[in-house]
């Protein structure tokens, strides 16, 4: 498939960038910084581009079969909030205004709901530093969820992701809907190497069109 990924040199996004191309998809790495990605590879094209100027990521991801979104302002980011609900409408409607269709978005964890009702943003133990960011993506999901046109896809991924220290990629994770996935421990863990592959197994076998899910050991 031929694929527009979005923050394709973060944390996250390298990673789904490399599953994808082991997987011999095309991809179209779209970043604000192509010196970032050092990567190599005849399916890999870099494009530079502004996420906040809507205009830029149509002119990105036009003629792609899927765009993910892996976007992040980052975390030490003191406008985290606005910026990232303001880059993801803007990925959202260039997307839309593309003619493409299937759009993954890489959310957070912190809009899972720990209790009936109770989304882990709101809990009392909800780290601070990553708050702002969080509950931009939580915001994010209620307001994706009224897209209509959209093949849309909101991942939340596991509350502790682990970059694997030796490339750890099992290839297998349990999903669920709105609540985490927790192992017999009680914890919620997935390698980023493992998001990675659930997600471009959600772009080759779609299972969660309009709705989010999420993923873990």
């Amino acid at each position: 498939m031929k694929v527009a990924l979005i923050g394709a040199s973060g944390f996250v996004g390298s990673a789904i960038l490399n599953e994808a191309l082991n997987r011999g998809h095309q991809v179209t790495a779209i970043v604000r910084n192509p010196e970032k990605i050092t990567a190599h590879h005849e399916h890999l094209t870099l494009v530079k581009a502004d996420v906040l100027d809507t205009a830029q990521v149509t002119d990105a991801v036009s003629g792609a079969d899927a765009v993910i979104s892996a976007y992040n302002p980052g975390w030490s980011n003191p406008d985290i909030y606005a910026e990232f609900l303001k880059g993801s409408q803007s990925i959202q409607a260039g997307t839309a205004a593309a003619g493409v269709k299937r759009y993954i978005v890489i959310g957070g964890a912190g809009s899972l709901e720990v209790a009936p009702g109770v989304q882990a943003v709101d809990t009392p133990d909800f780290p601070a530093a990553i708050k702002p960011g969080a509950s931009a993506a939580r915001d994010y999901h209620n307001l994706l969820k009224d897209e209509k046109d959209l093949d849309w896809t909101f991942f939340s991924p596991a509350f502790e992701m682990h970059q694997g220290t030796s490339g750890v990629r099992k290839g297998t994770y349990r999903t669920g809907l709105d609540t985490p996935v927790f192992d017999v421990d009680g914890r919620s863990v997935l390698s980023v190497e493992d998001l990675a592959v659930a997600i471009i197994d959600e772009l080759e076998q779609p299972k969660h069109i309009k709705q989010r899910f999420t993923a873990a050991y």
